[in-house]
């Protein structure tokens, strides 16, 4: 048991440290070659943030165990609104006044909305899998349409910017594309490899640990990083990347899980997990969309948030022991 925790843990650091090596190269060579911050932090910065869930799911998948990638992406998403920004708005609460921000709410509830009718039968079909990952093109030009359009003044502009490279070259950029690409290939394959022998080890489901460890593991560097970005009053930033994040979960994540590995979808997930993570994206929107005026999370609803997912662990370490 301890040499798959420490496979776990070593897979986790590795992941993180090739995720952030792999959004700083392509963030620095889209930007030497003249892309806009605010394109680059709503896609590359978005796509990146998900690029741990994508290559555990993939390489899950790939082993037979497609609970785990299904379970990583929506316990993913779940952390990220209740715990990230739980503790973000506990540090300072925040308040969402950019317009781009505005656009994309809805468009995170159209997909969290439509890939739970695609899986409700219990099933997910090649099909189903294709329609969620043609889904990232629609999502990259819908973000790419407003970038174009952006409010002048809007403050996630100058926050992305402050947060993408701008000393690199193409050159380096592309090396530190293919070294965090590496990584993230050999952690995810050591990650997956500790988890799935936990699972058999303490006999509970591969999607319970795809909900708990490798999902809190994999959200760990979104909470330091909205940590700081509180602390430093970037409101936007934490709350674009949550967004993004959120969005390719989903259509990545769970898409290539079953393009890899079609057939039944976790019954547990479908009745229990992905309607927590509908009714958080629901309280997210409410909260932070701001109909009559800026959108805040204060520290009261932070704390609901925090509480919520508290909660919701408990409840996933119950069922594991009755399981």
């Amino acid at each position: 048991m301890a040499l798959f925790i420490i496979a776990v843990l070593a897979g986790l650091i590795l992941l993180v440290y090739g995720a952030e090596r792999f959004v700083y190269g392509a963030a620095g060579t889209a930007n030497a070659l003249g892309v806009s911050p605010l394109l680059i932090g709503l896609t590359i910065l978005g796509f990146g943030t998900s690029a741990p869930e994508i290559l555990v799911s993939g390489t899950a998948s790939l082993n037979g165990n497609p609970g785990l990638g299904y379970g990583n992406a929506i316990g993913s998403n779940i952390t990220n609104i209740a715990l990230v920004l739980g503790v973000a708005a506990l540090i300072m609460p925040l308040q969402v006044d950019s317009q781009t921000l505005r656009r994309e709410f809805p468009a995170l509830l159209l997909v969290s909305i439509g890939t739970y009718l695609l899986v409700m039968d219990g099933h997910i079909s090649m099909i189903d899998s294709i329609i969620l990952l043609a889904g990232i093109f629609l999502v990259v030009g819908m973000l790419a349409m407003i970038a174009m359009k952006k409010t002048k003044g809007d403050p996630i502009d100058e926050e992305f910017d402050e947060e993408i490279p701008h000393d690199l070259t193409v050159g380096r950029g592309a090396l530190w594309i293919a070294v965090g690409l590496a990584l993230l290939l050999v952690s995810s394959k050591i990650l997956v490899w500790g988890a799935i022998n936990i699972a058999l080890a303490i006999g509970i489901s591969d999607l319970v640990i795809g909900l708990t460890i490798v999902a809190i593991g994999t959200s760990l560097p979104e909470l330091a990083a909205s940590a700081m970005s509180a602390l430093k009053k970037e409101h936007e930033l934490i709350i674009g990347n949550i967004i993004g994040s959120n969005m390719f979960n989903l259509l990545a994540v769970i898409g290539i899980a079953g393009v890899i590995n079609p057939g039944n979808f976790p019954a547990d997930a479908l009745n229990r997990d992905l309607p927590i993570m509908l009714v958080l994206t629901g309280v997210l929107f409410i909260m932070a969309y701001g109909i009559r005026g800026p959108g805040k999370i204060n520290r009261i609803e932070g704390t609901i948030l925090l509480a919520g997912f508290v909660a919701y662990q408990y409840i996933l370490y119950t069922v594991s022991l009755t399981s």
